[in-house]
């Protein structure tokens, strides 16, 4: 999958588990706040396990995880869509991006890409992005794909110890439809 940018998506393999590995490794400062799986204990075998149980999950259809790639074909980090209600058509969309890439507009064109992936390859009508309400770079991200803010839920995160309050926004698939003739 390609996109602005030049950012591509590609299903997570076993070969990517040393990239994502030193990538969590070299943003824990940055993500440790926000993602609850990125602490200074992350290990290979933490993120060979999560690269292995990510393949059967694609396949199973109970998530559909992406490598996002730069333009120079370095991983950069991750991309997803998860927490799949099938009864309801629902998933979440969640993204992630090394700290020394930050800034670059790779997580806005994966989660476009990811988005625009869901609509296309699954029948799902809605993808929440639950983001911690401190954290403003990912609330940005949420924004310029055009997700529409829903409401504060009131510790609604517990991260690193901490209750936080969450803002959701949510992505709806006739939002993003082409306009019929």
């Amino acid at each position: 999958m390609g996109g602005n940018v030049g950012v591509r998506l590609k299903r997570y393999e076993a070969e990517d588990a040393a990239a994502m590995f030193a990538a969590v490794r070299a943003s824990v400062a940055s993500l440790s706040p926000w993602m609850p799986w990125c602490t200074p204990h992350y290990s290979l075998h933490d993120a060979q396990l999560w690269v292995q149980a990510q393949s059967a999950a694609f396949l199973d259809g109970t998530a559909h995880e992406f490598a996002i790639i730069s333009p120079e074909g370095r991983f950069v980090g991750g991309c997803g869509i998860n927490r799949l209600d099938t009864l309801n058509r629902v998933a979440n969309v969640g993204y992630w991006v090394r700290s020394d890439e930050q800034g670059k507009g790779f997580a806005t064109a994966a989660a476009n890409l990811a988005v625009s992936w869901a609509f296309e390859h699954t029948d799902i009508v809605r993808l929440d992005v639950l983001i911690a309400a401190a954290n403003h770079a990912s609330l940005r991200v949420a924004e310029k794909i055009g997700a529409r803010r829903e409401g504060i839920l009131r510790s609604r995160l517990f991260l690193q110890g901490t209750s936080h309050d969450a803002v959701l926004l949510s992505v709806i698939r006739s939002d993003r439809a082409e306009p019929s003739a």
